[in-house]
């Protein structure tokens, strides 16, 4: 049996250039950023110090809204 979730956001589980695991700080970002907190102050609280791992963060675009329009049914 083959399950599938799918979730509101597809962020990368980790950093493309180093490894680390990204995925988890997406939803503290993005709350924190919702709040108008400047992105530095947010990379120094979650711990992100890289360069890469703030591209991961910074560059996400959310496209599953317009992923599921084309979902083949089976």
């Amino acid at each position: 049996m083959i399950v599938i979730i799918i979730c509101p956001m597809l962020i990368p589980t980790r950093c493309f250039s180093c490894g680390k695991e990204v995925a988890s700080l997406w939803e503290p970002f993005n709350e924190m950023l919702q709040k108008n907190t400047p992105p530095e102050e947010i990379y120094q609280k979650l711990g992100v110090r890289r360069v890469c791992c703030k591209r991961m963060l910074t560059a996400q675009v959310d496209l599953i809204d317009d992923i599921l329009k084309f979902m083949r049914q089976q």
